[in-house]
């Protein structure tokens, strides 16, 4: 398995879109294995990395998750209402800070400490995200504020609390079809956190 770093030369950069987030358009050739150059031609989309959180209750054996709209998957022919672990971009912030503070806004749950998981790449063909995953023990008394996210950003989020079997079936019978969420429910499960 090769582990050294890609050996490319980016020849040119176009940016489509600098709207919501960067949409560029890169022309770079790449050594391949065999040590030829190959030119290639790609997009590549730039919204900075995220960070996203299972909040677990050991006793209970339960899990917060969120319920909000998202426009991409609804014009994939979703009803466009995922369920999902809280999650947000980094915005220059550290991710376990900010994944702190995304999990109030959210859920409503002020959590102090975090374990971080694994990092990974979610869409690595077009998008430079990297997210950092991890998951907290909460308690009832953690519950802060109501959470739902920031209305002024758009969000209209519903606030879950399940039983792990449910979230795990959910997963089976199609309801939880969000990646990272799934990584982190079948995490727990796998791990023996509940």
């Amino acid at each position: 398995m090769q582990s050294n770093r890609a050996e490319v030369r980016i020849l040119d950069s176009k940016t489509l879109s600098d709207d919501w987030y960067t949409l560029k358009k890169y022309t770079f050739d790449v050594r391949r294995r065999n040590g030829e150059w190959q030119r290639q031609n790609r997009e590549a989309y730039d919204r900075g990395n995220g960070a996203t959180i299972l909040l677990y209750n050991r006793d209970k054996r339960t899990v917060i998750l969120t319920r909000q709209f998202r426009f991409p998957v609804y014009i994939n022919g979703h009803d466009g209402y995922l369920i999902e672990t809280a999650a947000g971009l980094l915005d220059n912030m550290a991710p376990e800070q900010r994944i702190k503070a995304e999990a109030e806004e959210e859920t409503g749950y002020q959590i102090d400490h975090v374990e971080k998981v694994f990092e990974a790449f979610m869409s690595p063909g077009s998008v430079t995200e990297k997210l950092y995953f991890y998951i907290a023990e909460y308690r009832p008394g953690d519950r802060k504020g109501q959470g739902g996210g920031i209305e002024a950003e758009g969000e209209d989020i519903e606030v879950l609390e399940w039983p792990i079997d449910q979230a795990l079936q959910a997963i089976d019978d199609g309801l939880i079809v969000d990646g990272k969420t799934i990584m982190l429910l079948y995490h727990v499960a796998l791990k023996g956190f509940l």
